[in-house]
């Protein structure tokens, strides 16, 4: 079965960041998973992304900074935030700096997997 595309995930928790990574191997897609923001620059991994996936509060540089940095280098990947953090205004945050999609922590796989689609479908990358 060919992928319907490669989603990286910069996640710095571990666990998470391998659950999501078997999630999206489970529905089709190719998966590649970092640590940082900076790991995920350092590998030029933005050229071959059809999405990313960032957790927006990690050591380093923020999913929000990750996309802004992106976003200023001209990549228009849709990227997806996700987020444990309940502060007012994070969600408005993400999405001003160019999220194509905001989840919070705990969210469903239905609600991730639909993000992607919409993305992907919305032409974004």
């Amino acid at each position: 079965m060919a992928s319907k595309g490669l989603i990286s995930i910069v996640e710095d928790d571990e666990s998470l960041r391998l659950a999501l990574e078997g999630m999206m191997r489970c529905v089709g897609y190719s998966a590649s998973g970092y640590r940082s923001a900076e790991q995920f620059l350092d590998d030029d991994a933005a050229s071959a992304s059809d999405c990313i996936i960032t957790d927006i509060q990690m050591p380093g540089l923020s999913g929000i900074e990750l996309t802004q940095r992106l976003r200023a280098q001209g990549r228009s990947v849709p990227v997806i935030m996700i987020t444990a953090r309940t502060e007012a205004g994070i969600e408005q945050k993400a999405l001003a700096s160019g999220a194509a999609c905001f989840l919070r922590k705990p969210f469903e796989m239905d609600a991730l997997i639909a993000c992607i689609e919409d993305a992907l479908s919305r032409g974004d990358a």
